[in-house]
């Protein structure tokens, strides 16, 4: 019988988009049902599988998107966004299988939701993108968000402090006026999509603060300060406003733990 980490692995390791996709439900419906053992017998791949295209560049290196009222601007936008989503379900596999040993079932199940989740993300936007007669490969694509994942791969309050409560914290922020921009431009199902990832991404930073917050208290140290020291440590851009302190609190993330990091 195969394993709970045989099958993130294989899943981490796939590069084909919608085949990941696949893999990725399919061992969370595994899991839910009780199919795959609780036991970490393979480590999880310093680099998860990626496809041929899109081509991956540095930030410096990636062309404007044009104005967003434009066809070019509004492709490149859900292709970002896309892309976004579909590096989120390697992080979420890489959370369960690197620390969920020593973490237990819960954590597990927790950023299994989210990853079966960020894959349903990526299937809407995929979807959408083929509506305005495009595809995701078909523009290039940021290169550094799978260093935050290489950044704490050796600490699980890092990477909670980082991935779910910084990385995923700012989309909480920013979806918002993307989302009254998409409303404006008259695109219902955009709109739509968008709606669902917030909700969505509230919950996924919940998981995140949660259980960080447990993990400082069982190390005896003050979560807020914690988190700070970690951010500064190891997240490699800022930390700064416009805050989005409403969706911020729902999920677990008071302004009292960012205060004073902008």
């Amino acid at each position: 019988m195969t394993t709970l980490a045989a099958e993130i692995r294989a899943a981490l390791l796939e590069r084909d988009p919608r085949a990941k996709v696949m893999r990725t439900r399919q061992l969370v419906r595994a899991w839910r049902k009780g199919k795959l053992p609780f036991v970490f017998d393979q480590a999880m791949p310093d680099e998860p599988g990626r496809p041929d295209a899109p081509e991956l560049l540095p930030p410096n290196r990636m062309p404007k998107r044009g104005k967003g009222g434009s066809e070019r601007g509004r492709i490149a936008l859900w292709h970002s966004l896309a892309h976004i989503e579909f590096v989120a379900i390697d992080l979420a596999l890489d959370m369960a299988g690197r620390f969920g040993a020593d973490m237990g079932e819960g954590f597990v199940s927790d950023f299994l939701t989210v990853a079966a989740d960020e894959a349903m993300h990526f299937a809407l936007l995929e979807r959408h993108l083929a509506t305005l007669g495009s595809h995701y490969g078909a523009l290039p694509a940021h290169s550094g968000l799978w260093d935050a994942a290489s950044e704490t791969s050796h600490d699980v309050a890092a990477r909670l402090a980082v991935v779910p409560m910084v990385l995923e914290a700012r989309g909480l922020d920013v979806t918002p006026a993307t989302l009254e921009r998409v409303r404006a431009a008259g695109d219902t199902r955009g709109a739509k999509i968008l709606s669902r990832i917030l909700d969505d991404e509230i919950a996924h930073v919940r998981f995140g603060s949660t259980h960080f917050i447990a993990v400082a208290r069982a190390r005896g140290e003050n979560p807020e300060s914690l988190w700070k020291s970690l951010v500064a440590r190891h997240f490699r851009g800022a930390v700064k406003p416009p805050f989005n302190d409403s969706a911020r609190r729902q999920a677990g993330l008071p302004p009292s733990f960012y205060a004073g990091v902008v």
